[in-house]
């Protein structure tokens, strides 16, 4: 590996997640490429009174800014820690996280609540939450889903992306979802550099995303031991 490439580390999550992660990278004295592929968009939505409700469930922090001042005095059950850090600076005080995927948020639920106490409020993307919402009906809750964000894909490959792929300036590429994975495998076949990753590390948050990441030819593909921040960036040592 090239010394011009081995502290460039490719960031492909949408904001405020990709400033976060780059922070992370720069106390690793690593160089953070932020290219985000996804762009977040509110949704307006109208969500039950929170007298309605006995707690939130989150499987994003970008679900986070969608909640009203009159629901954050509610508990709050987030699928992992960021989230909870970021609901925590919302103003949120009972926060709780389950520290990986939605099936240990919909386990966590079934621990700390009870289906005879009320429905639970489930907030997500676009596309996002159906196997939340159906694991806990499974464990016997009423579930509110509702969409507060859409995630749109940018329509080609950030320059920065691109950039750093035809100069073979990138140690390694952070992809924090499935979705991401897939749309930058279609971003950069258009763009004729589908070939130029053959020296970069693919680090997939999970088991999805990594198989998703197989259609280009990296140096390899990593898949974090648990859907975390964590444990992605745990990948760069």
């Amino acid at each position: 590996m090239s010394d011009r490439r081995r502290d460039n580390v490719l960031v492909t999550r949408p904001e405020p997640g990709a400033s976060d992660t780059a922070d992370r990278l720069s106390i690793l004295d690593l160089v953070p490429v932020v290219a985000p592929l996804l762009t977040i968009r509110g949704r307006q939505t109208r969500l039950p009174p929170s007298g309605e409700i006995q707690a939130i469930l989150a499987t994003s922090g970008n679900a986070v800014a969608a909640l009203p001042l009159s629901h954050r005095g509610m508990p709050l059950l987030t699928v992992g820690d960021a989230t909870a850090e970021r609901a925590r600076a919302a103003g949120f005080a009972r926060v709780h996280s389950a520290n990986g995927d939605a099936l240990d948020l919909a386990a966590q639920a079934a621990q700390m609540l009870s289906p005879s106490n009320g429905p639970v409020l489930l907030v997500c993307g676009r596309g996002q939450g159906k196997a939340l919402a159906d694991a806990l009906r499974a464990h016997g809750f009423r579930v509110a889903r509702r969409i507060v964000y859409a995630a749109e894909k940018v329509a080609a490959l950030p320059e920065a992306a691109a950039a750093a792929l035809r100069n073979d300036m990138l140690r390694a590429a952070l992809f924090f979802s499935a979705e991401t994975a897939h749309h930058f495998v279609r971003l950069t076949t258009a763009a004729g550099l589908a070939d130029r990753v053959r020296g970069v590390q693919a680090l997939a948050i999970g088991a999805a995303a990594g198989v998703a990441l197989q259609e280009l030819p990296w140096r390899d593909v990593l898949v974090a031991a648990r859907p975390t921040q964590d444990e992605l960036l745990a990948l760069l040592k």
